[in-house]
């Protein structure tokens, strides 16, 4: 009987996964209105030398775009080395409006968001946008979301990203979780209008819709910090959209303890906003339910629909892979990152701790954090 049940929730697994790969493109939008751009202020908020931290904030800088562009990074300690990075981007665009702040000012646990409400303070744009140190863009980036921004009853823009390999085999396993397990379940959530997402890859809004949920003061203690932005615009009547393009995701994981940390940290995070949707979620590991049905006494049918589930995430992954021009994924690791991927989903069940940049912390039902 217990095998029966796994072998049904893993032939269900396949079924999602094969449904997921033909709903793996950008879901249909009406073309965002022809308006002038405008003037922008990027928040970068920094902590640490990070991999890649220099090519990904040299695209910001690289901008195709005819408006004023004002760049702030900002970071909590003036011994970080970030900084150094922020001083070479500097000197390679000497005519770029780049700021850095550094502020020690605590507000609330969230230390990014205390980041946030340091440097924008600095602004002078009437456009802010936010994006995390591990986001790199294309030349178009800043054009594509101030013009989505500018539709009607948008409230705020945000962007769907993939993940690129910045620091050896473990981030290579953590850019397969995005591509072969994140990206394509937030596609199928839109699609069914079971996601709203708002992701710390971009967040664009207003200078004045900004003030009207709160500043970033409001989520000073808010773990997932871009979702509650998202649910506040939401919250005025207004959308969040999401643009057809994809950024780029840094992953720059240099361990398993490191991989698990980050992974651990982000499953807690979707399981605080969104409870029974997350338990639904274990629906998208076939694999490891087919190879438990095998152990509980069904070898031949769990060994079968585990070599199909594994065929499954092959085709999901070639249709994200085609229909979103990426590089070729390392096909050989995918049972590795879904038994992975599986025991990361079981033991974010286990507890609310959590740790976020070398710092512990405890998470509230109510999604707030406590510092340990």
């Amino acid at each position: 009987m217990i095998s029966a049940v796994f072998l049904l929730v893993a032939a269900a697994g396949c079924l999602y996964l094969l449904c997921a790969a033909a709903a793996a493109e950008f879901p249909k939008s009406v073309p965002p209105p022809t308006t002038s751009s405008p003037a922008v202020t990027i928040l970068k908020p920094l902590r640490g030398a990070e991999p890649r931290l220099f090519e990904n904030l040299s695209s910001f800088c690289a901008q195709d775009y005819s408006a004023p562009v004002q760049i702030i990074c900002g970071v909590q300690d003036r011994r970080d080395a970030a900084i150094g990075a922020v001083e070479r981007l500097r000197a390679s665009f000497p005519g770029a409006d780049l700021q850095l702040v550094v502020d020690e000012t605590p507000h609330g646990a969230n230390l990014k968001v205390a980041n946030l409400i340091n440097m924008a303070r600095h602004a002078r744009h009437g456009c802010i946008i936010l994006a995390d140190s591990d986001i790199g863009v294309g030349p178009r980036y800043l054009a594509q979301v101030t013009a989505a921004l500018a539709a009607s009853r948008v409230g705020a823009v945000t962007c769907l990203y993939h993940g690129v390999a910045a620091a050896g085999f473990w981030s290579r396993l953590s850019a397969l979780a995005i591509d072969a397990h994140f990206l394509p379940n937030v596609l199928v959530g839109i699609r069914t209008g079971l996601a709203t997402p708002c992701f710390g890859s971009t967040i664009a809004l207003t200078r004045e819709r900004l003030a009207e949920i709160g500043g970033f003061e409001a989520f000073a203690d808010r773990l997932a910090d871009d979702y509650a932005i998202g649910d506040a615009v939401r919250a005025k009547g207004l959308r969040v959209e999401t643009p057809n393009m994809l950024v780029a995701h840094s992953c720059s994981e240099s361990s398993f303890t490191n991989l698990w940390r980050h992974e651990l940290r982000w499953a807690r995070t979707i399981r605080s906003v969104d409870p029974a949707g997350y338990a639904g979620s274990l629906v998208t590991h076939p694999l490891a339910w087919a190879l438990i049905a095998a152990a509980a006494g069904a070898p031949a049918f769990g060994t079968g629909i585990g070599a199909l589930a594994i065929a499954s995430r092959i085709v999901l992954l070639r249709a994200i892979r085609r229909n979103f021009g990426l590089a070729a994924p390392p096909y050989w690791l995918l049972p590795i990152r879904d038994l992975l991927s599986s025991a990361i989903f079981v033991w974010s069940f286990c507890g609310r701790n959590l740790t976020w940049r070398g710092r512990s912390y405890h998470l509230r039902a109510n999604g707030r954090l406590i510092a340990d």
